[in-house]
């Protein structure tokens, strides 16, 4: 197994300020914050980064500001997707990729293609790409599956395609995906309720979202379950199951920036669509982290 993908990845957030300008000095002290409380990567970019509401000079900014504050301390994972296959090929194409570990690609979403059609799609994108590929299962997004035979033919075809991030919140799907995946292949959790049991069962970690604002505690108890310490890791799991979901109960990343808000690290500014988290929300959020 790809030991770079191994524990715990946060799915970073956009910071951004009252004006809706993206807050680089707020991402610079979450990239450190992570780092500094043992995180293993960093995914760019990602859903929770709201990068489709990212100019494409704020997306390179954004890569830049934490290129600069990681400085190689740890592997890097950038999100570049879409339902068009050519727009992304010409995104990956044009991108400097060479500080990224791996790219992160979600199933192409609203277009709702079949198996053969995603397959093909992420062919392309394999054919064209420099570095590694995760792929991304996310169906309450996207409105289509990857099913596991997908998963695994883009797998034994493409040695590039190193992972998936599973994020279907389907217990069974994970265990089929752990019990026929190549040996080196990736299976990672994108659910953060179901992490520990997915790398109790065999999983390479998690990318998560609430990670990121409890980092040492997260990453610790992924670790732990690595490690097959259940009884130590579902100890640590048990503080933060309320959290995780919270975190999730209006949208994301909403509930996350309530987090960081609550710990002094940014505001808990969103862009529309989505809207900030709800003052009841927050307050439990709040109480949460002061209670920690």
């Amino acid at each position: 197994m790809n030991s770079k993908f191994l524990g715990t990845g946060v799915a970073l957030v956009t910071p951004f300020k009252s004006d809706l300008s993206v807050d680089h000095e707020a991402l610079t002290n979450i990239v450190n914050f992570n780092i500094e409380n043992g995180v293993e990567y960093l995914v760019i970019c990602g859903t929770t980064g709201e990068v489709v509401t990212l100019t494409k000079q704020e997306k390179k900014e954004v890569v830049e500001t934490v290129v600069k504050a990681n400085n190689g301390r740890v592997p890097m994972v950038l999100g570049i997707g879409g339902n068009n296959t050519a727009l992304v090929v010409e995104e990956i194409k044009s991108t400097d990729l060479s500080q990224m570990d791996a790219v992160l690609s979600v199933v192409p979403y609203y277009s709702k293609p079949t198996q053969e059609g995603i397959y093909q799609h992420f062919k392309a994108i394999s054919e064209a790409c420099p570095v590694d590929i995760i792929l991304y299962n996310v169906p309450g997004r996207t409105a289509k599956n990857m099913e596991v035979s997908t998963t695994l033919r883009l797998a034994n075809d493409f040695a590039n395609v190193v992972g998936v991030k599973e994020a279907g919140n389907n217990v069974a799907q994970y265990l089929d995906l752990l019990k026929d995946s190549p040996e080196d292949f990736a299976i990672i959790s994108g659910d953060d309720d179901l992490a520990l049991g997915v790398v109790l069962a065999g999983g390479a970690g998690v990318i998560s979202v609430i990670g990121q604002g409890f980092p040492k505690e997260f990453s610790e108890m992924i670790r732990l379950g690595l490690s097959g310490n259940a009884k130590d890791a579902h100890k640590i799991y048990f503080k933060l199951i309320d959290v995780i979901g919270y975190i999730f109960e209006e949208n994301n990343p909403a509930g996350i920036k309530g987090v960081f808000e609550a710990l002094g690290l940014c505001q808990d500014t969103v862009r529309l669509p989505l809207v900030p988290a709800s003052n009841e929300l927050k307050a439990k959020i709040k109480s949460f982290v002061a209670n920690f």
